[in-house]
């Protein structure tokens, strides 16, 4: 518990705020009493111009009795300790305590040292220094004396007694001292009460910073450690729940994609991995397996010739020479596919490529009696590409175009063209990401063969899902149900339901709500996808503007593809040739392409024929 960050900050916080707290009750206190005792000694002091002011009227008449009793009567108040008057040599002519008339003090002791500190009594006297306070002994209440100067008024010298001449200034002085015991317990109560509001106040501090401590810093930086050891023991899919959006947040997000990252490149590593053993393992089979098969295809398909006569064993011989010509197919097929290594671009002209396919192809294609079209482009630029590769996707694009024309004829166009495309409704969103980070791709749901991007609307109070069509533009979008305009829409992440919707925009051309998608190092993607708009933007790829591409288009009058199954077509294995294919041959001219950032697109009208579009981008190596 003593190495965890929270407890270390909580004993720091708590040591501050203890010696704050602490230096603001010291100080609070200080000002208090000195706000307290400053108002007792205008009191006292009050007092003693109201006894002076009481004894006035006898003095001036020579009343001695009438004095006497008004300073015996202010003596037996409570808490007054003693009430005299002096005159200007000292001695007491008044008290409450009738033994001290007669004393004369000496003008040293404290209570006089004040206005004869000069050797001479001062005419006047500030408060502060008519006051004093002392104790009797060190364990007694303290007790406050004022000294309150009587001045030689006009009516003292002009009065009948004449007591006093003009010229004498102060005729004595009105000491008063009182107790201060309910005082000093007014401020040991107040000092208590500030001392247990100081400890309860850091108390309640330490609670509330160990409460918000506990659940924004201590319970985050728990997950994040869990999900550290998590990643260390190989767990690498282990994600960190939403910490919110502060820094913790940001850091947990990070760490989610950094293992994502990282669980996407072991896959790559380990899809490499296998794709480099099942190369290994192809061409092994390749070298051990096509040697046998060259031999039991050339004696089977002698025998075949010899046995036109026996009827069954000419159907078995034909079995066994197709089965031994798919098996080799598969394994070309399979050395295919596994071995699509980095393309060794060159500058080459397309058409050169084109027609060595049609070289390799024309002896299969004239036997099943298909016209080749060529519509070849005058002047096309080189283009940067791997020849050898191109060559490939070119033939397998020929191979299936002859197996869907079909033993009867027909014809194979191909045409090439130079092209100035905007990236709108070519460009392909291989990820994209909500606020909080999470992936939106999704794999399951594809459309032309290619992974969606997944949102969740919420219409009327009815959640579904809809599926961006993830090439730019191209706004091939599924919903499972209809996205009229003029209908409120929530557009949230399905992980997290944070909202995707601009608050700052809308749709230029509708005014509906759009979804606002962060692609990473790319910018954000905007979007309306009602059905009636389908409005998108992407600022990153216009700023780059339109792009040169060689177009190539081959196309043939075959049967044509299901539109059910056009998505899937380029998916691994996927075939509708039953045995006779391996499903392998339009995924490496996926892969090829990609690898040339290039695209390749298909339309395709079941009995009229298929075109593949190939685009491959101009540019210098």
């Amino acid at each position: 518990m003593f190495n965890k960050i929270s407890f270390k900050l909580i004993l720091a916080i708590a040591v501050v705020a203890t010696l704050v707290f602490t230096g603001f009750a010291i100080l609070t206190f200080r000002t208090q009493s000195n706000l307290v005792m400053n108002q007792v000694k205008n009191f006292v002091n009050t007092q003693s111009e109201t006894i002076k002011n009481s004894t006035k009227v006898a003095m001036l008449s020579n009343n001695r009795e009438v004095t006497h009793e008004i300073i015996r009567t202010v003596g037996k108040q409570a808490c007054v300790k003693q009430v005299r008057i002096l005159n200007k040599e000292g001695k007491v002519m008044y008290a409450a305590d009738s033994s001290q008339i007669g004393m004369i003090l000496d003008k040293k002791a404290e209570a006089c040292y004040s206005c004869h500190e000069s050797d001479q009594p001062l005419e006047k006297l500030s408060i502060s220094k008519r006051v004093r306070i002392y104790r009797l002994h060190p364990d007694s209440t303290r007790i406050m004396g004022v000294i309150n100067p009587i001045y030689n008024e006009p009516s003292c010298w002009q009065a009948d007694c004449h007591a006093h001449p003009k010229s004498q200034k102060v005729l004595g002085v009105l000491d008063l001292t009182v107790c201060l015991r309910y005082v000093d317990q007014e401020i040991s109560t107040v000092t208590r009460e500030m001392i247990v509001l100081a400890i309860l106040a850091i108390l309640l501090l330490a609670i509330i910073l160990w409460l918000l401590i506990k659940k924004f810093v201590d319970r985050p930086v728990q997950k994040l450690l869990t999900a550290t050891r998590e990643v260390a023991s190989g767990n690498l899919i282990y994600t960190i729940p939403d910490l919110g959006n502060d820094e913790l947040g940001i850091l947990a997000r990070s760490f989610n994609k950094m293992t994502r990252k990282l669980a996407e490149a072991r896959q790559q590593l380990f899809q490499s991995d296998k794709m480099a053993s099942l190369g290994r393992l192809a061409a092994g089979v390749a070298h051990e397996i096509n040697n046998p098969l060259t031999g039991i295809l050339t004696y089977a398909s002698f025998l075949l010739k010899r046995t036109k006569n026996q009827h069954e064993l000419h159907s078995d011989l034909e079995v066994i020479v197709r089965e031994t010509m798919r098996s080799r197919e598969i394994v070309k097929g399979l050395l295919d596919f596994a071995r699509q290594s980095i393309p060794k671009k060159v500058h080459s002209d397309i058409h050169e490529v084109i027609d060595r396919a049609l070289k390799v192809s024309e002896n299969q294609l004239a036997l099943n009696q298909i016209q080749i079209e060529r519509n070849y482009a005058p002047r096309l630029p080189t283009i940067y590409i791997d020849p050898n590769q191109m060559q490939q996707v070119f033939t397998n694009l020929l191979v299936n175009a002859q197996q869907a024309i079909g033993p009867n004829g027909g014809k194979i166009s191909i045409k090439t063209a130079h092209v100035r495309l905007s990236p709108y409704g070519k460009v392909q969103i291989k990820q994209a990401l909500c606020p909080k980070g999470h992936d939106l791709m999704d794999a399951q749901m594809r459309i032309d063969g290619l992974p969606s991007i997944k949102l969740k609307i919420k219409i009327n109070g009815k959640e579904s899902f809809v599926y961006l069509d993830p090439i730019y533009g191209r706004n091939h979008c599924r919903s499972e149900i209809p996205l009229k305009n003029n209908t409120p829409i929530e557009i949230l992440c399905p992980k997290c339901d944070i909202s995707l919707i601009d608050k700052d925009e809308e749709c230029p051309k509708c005014g509906m709500p759009i979804y606002l998608l962060e692609i990473p190092g790319k910018g954000q993607l905007r979007g309306c996808f009602t059905d009636d708009c389908q409005w998108q933007h992407w600022d990153y790829i216009e700023k780059q503007g339109p792009r040169d591409y060689i177009e190539i288009k081959i196309s043939d009058t075959g049967c044509g593809i299901p539109p059910e199954i056009v998505d899937k077509i380029f998916d691994p294995f996927f075939t509708t040739k039953g045995q006779q294919g391996t499903g392998l041959g339009l995924a490496v001219i996926w892969g090829i392409l990609e690898n040339h950032e290039g695209m390749i697109s298909v339309e395709s009208e079941l009995g009229k024929g298929t075109t593949f579009t190939i685009h491959l981008p101009v540019k210098r190596g």
